[in-house]
């Protein structure tokens, strides 16, 4: 299998091993558009793999901080009472680069961007940048992708 997410269309498809495509879903990439440099909260472009999987199992609307489940469940209500809270929901699907120079390692390592592909609340907007540089998806949506992709899924980024 393989994922690829397109910055332009703001989607993401994944593909089986003989090229066909499975299912495609809208996403969030960053509101500051792509780059690789830490800080930036832009999203890496490039070739990258799932390094890890996190919060196989959780409820639906799981609230992560450093990828770990805080026993809150996100609700609109809680939303406001932390209006500038970036929520990442449901599961992780953290990646890692694997262009040398590019997107790993150094000022441009993607995992040590602490860049997921990850669930998000249900009245945000997708199909437009909005995140700090991380793929936004329905928590619904990354349930299904979670459950279809293993860990060195080979995922791609492309402007």
């Amino acid at each position: 299998m393989k994922i690829k997410i397109d910055i332009a269309t703001q989607q993401l498809e994944l593909f089986d091993t003989e090229g066909r495509s499975l299912r495609c879903y809208a996403v969030s990439s960053a509101k500051q558009g792509v780059g690789e440099r830490c800080g930036s909260y832009c999203t890496p472009r490039g070739k990258h793999i799932v390094r890890a999987k996190i919060g196989g199992g959780c409820a639906v609307n799981t609230v992560f901080v450093g990828r770990r489940a805080t026993g809150e469940t996100y609700t609109p209500e809680l939303g406001e009472r932390f209006p500038g809270r970036d929520w990442i929901l449901t599961r992780i699907l953290w990646l890692s680069g694997c262009e040398v120079g590019y997107n790993r390692l150094g000022a441009s390592d993607t995992m040590r961007r602490y860049i997921y592909i990850h669930g998000t609340p249900d009245e945000v907007i997708l199909g437009v940048p909005g995140s700090h540089g991380c793929i936004r998806m329905r928590n619904k949506d990354l349930i299904e992708l979670f459950d279809l992709v293993s860990v060195g899924v080979s995922v791609e980024i492309i402007a």
